[in-house]
Formats: C-alpha cells, structure tokens, sequence
C-alpha cells in the first residue's frame, strides 16, 4: 500500500499544505518544533482516526480556527483510495471513504496499516504494563475488527461496572445489578485475552527471529503473554474479587491489566536488561510488527519513522534501514547531512521550516 498524497488545513500549523509523497523513502528535515511530526501525525490520524500522541481532535486545529481537513490519497493493490477527516472544534469529527461518509471510525480501519516508531517506543519495555498493551491493542484493532470491536465494547463496559461500583457504596441495593455487568465483561474479556494469546504466539515466532539477527546470533529473545486471568477462570476470580472490587470501587481481574514480558536468555529484560538490550528489542518489536503486517494482509504497511534514527547507534541504524527498503517510509530528522551521504537510497527529501514543507532536488552533500 502507497501513500500518494497527504492534503492539510488548518491541520496543527499548517494552514494550508499539498504534499506529494513518492512509494519508497521520504525524509522530512529541518529544526524542532517546525512541524514534521505533524505530518506525520495527520499520516496516522488517517488509519486510525486518532493521533498517537493522545491528542483531542480540537488541539489538532490550528489556532484560532474552528475546523480541519486531512485528505489522503492512497493505492492499495492496485485500487485507489481517498480518506477525508473534517475535525471540528466542538462537535465529533467526520469521516468519508471515497467521498461517502462513514458512521463509524471502525470502518476505515484496515484501509491503510501503519507502523509508527518514535523515540518513545524505545521505552516501551521498561515503561509500564499500559505502554505495552497498547502496543498490541494498536496493531490487532489494524488487523482485527472483530477484535476492535470487542476491546470498544469491554472498555465501555469496564467503564460502567467501575461506576456501578462506585454507586453501590451509595446504594447498596443496586449490587443485584453487578451480576449482569460481571457476565457482559467475562464473554467479552475472553474474547480478547484468547486473541491476545495468539498474536503474541505469532509475533513470538518473527521476534525471536529478527533478534537474532541484529544480536548475530549471541542472544535467545523470547516474548510470553502474562494474561491478568485465563479466559477459564475469569468469571471465578471476579467473582472472588467482589467484596474487593466494592471495597476499592474498580475492577481488579481483567485483560485491561494483561503484560507482555521479554527475556533473553532466560533473563526477564524489563528488570535487567541493559538500556542497549531494552533498545534492540524495542527495534525488534517494530520490525516483526512490520513483518507480521505483511503477513497477515499480503502486503506491505507504511512506515512513520519520527526523529527515532538519532537515538540508535550506528549498528541499529544500519540493520533498521536496511530492513525497510521496500515499503514505503515516512522519516523526520533533524540534521540531515551525514544520513544523505552514508545511508540507503533516498526517494523524496523536504525541508521543514515553520509550517512550510519545501521539497529539495538533487540534494548533495561534499
């Protein structure tokens, strides 16, 4: 699948911007805080309807306005796609595929998949349990909607036991009702934990793989799912937490507390790995995610690769690029010189400055 072409306004601090993007690698450079990330949001924003960074859809606007647009145009074998996403200041946004407008942001999923690796992702294994579930409820919601559809549904009811809970300790006649919240969160809760089990099961397999590459074969990597509770005993357990669950007034069993964990050779890398070995895995990770992609859908994902080359070592560097050059890859960058002169074939350079996006021919560098 190919991005074409990305069309802004009054997107962040674009008011008004056209962006042709060539199939292979499109490097983005200039200073902080001019806007390369943006694009790269509005990119992401047009697979998954949200922005990776968390962002509400009104902090999105460029200030002082009420509204933005993001038009993507893309190819996917061989068909062509158009995306547009109105953003509104005050109102929820909206949606259109080909220009027919979608009732739910659900539908677009799986048009387009993305991977996107910023520097936070290198922190994905020390940082918390949430990090990685996250992780893997960004790429299975791509390459699942069943799934998609379940994680919506038990956070939704998660959310209103976790009140129900709340207004017990007010009333406690109400825990008569807590029964039909607890079956509605068990058949849903398996659901996802069974799926969850056999992506991890899946990307185990390439992880250990690509791992071994990058470590020339000195290190074993190894990823295991830690489910809060097994889709057997889910029911039981949250019934053996009630008097705890009232007593807290939140849910305390559940997928919504599942871990993922990684060891090399045998040693848990969360807690003991080096900052260099928590950094190649994160590397790892992305790059089975990429080929998990592949996998799953027969074609290749798009890739956003945001200011994330500066914080690898030369050997990453080089294993990372040299990985990607057949799928279409979107890279912010600062400093842009030795990366020209030293690294793989570049399709389309821009320069970033204050909202503007400038793309640069024959660019040399002596």
């Amino acid at each position: 699948m190919i991005i074409n072409a990305i069309e802004l306004s009054n997107f962040r601090n674009y008011e008004l911007l056209n962006l042709k993007l060539d199939k292979g690698t499109n490097i983005f450079f200039g200073d902080n805080a001019q806007g390369k990330t943006n694009i790269l949001e509005a990119a992401y924003l047009s697979a998954t309807t949200k922005s990776h960074r968390g962002s509400k859809d009104r902090e999105l606007i460029k200030f002082k306005n009420d509204e933005a647009h993001i038009r993507t145009n893309l190819t996917k074998k061989d068909i062509p796609y158009r995306i547009d996403i109105h953003l509104k200041k005050n109102h929820s946004k909206g949606i259109a595929l080909n220009q027919i407008p979608i009732k739910k942001a659900s539908e677009l999923y799986g048009i387009i998949n993305m991977v996107f690796f910023s520097p936070e992702d290198l922190n994905i294994i020390k940082n918390g349990p949430a990090a990685r579930r996250r992780f893997i409820d960004g790429e299975l919601s791509q390459l699942d909607k069943i799934y998609m559809s379940n994680l919506s549904k038990y956070n939704k009811i998660l959310m209103q036991r976790n009140r129900l809970l709340k207004e017990i300790s007010f009333n406690p006649q109400l825990k008569d009702t807590l029964e039909i919240w607890d079956m509605q969160l068990v058949n849903c809760g398996n659901e996802i934990i069974k799926r969850r089990e056999k992506f991890v099961k899946n990307l185990g397999q390439i992880l250990s793989e690509i791992h071994k590459n990058i470590s020339g074969g000195k290190e074993k990597l190894e990823i295991f799912y830690e489910a809060d509770v097994n889709s057997d005993q889910f029911e039981s357990k949250l019934l053996n937490n009630q008097i705890k669950d009232l007593k807290f007034m939140q849910t305390s069993v559940g997928p919504h507390r599942d871990d993922i964990s990684f060891e090399i050779n045998g040693i848990d890398v969360r807690k003991y790995g080096s900052q260099g070995q928590q950094r190649t895995v994160a590397l790892s990770l992305k790059l089975a995610e990429i080929k998990l992609v592949e996998e799953t859908v027969n074609d290749t994902p798009i890739l956003l690769l945001d200011d994330v080359l500066s914080e690898l070592d030369s050997n990453r560097q080089n294993y990372l690029l040299n990985s990607i050059s057949n799928i279409q890859t979107l890279i912010t960058c600062t400093g842009v010189e030795e990366f020209v002169r030293n690294r793989f074939e570049i399709n389309k350079i821009f320069k970033v400055s204050n909202g503007t996006v400038e793309e640069l021919e024959n660019l040399k560098f002596e």
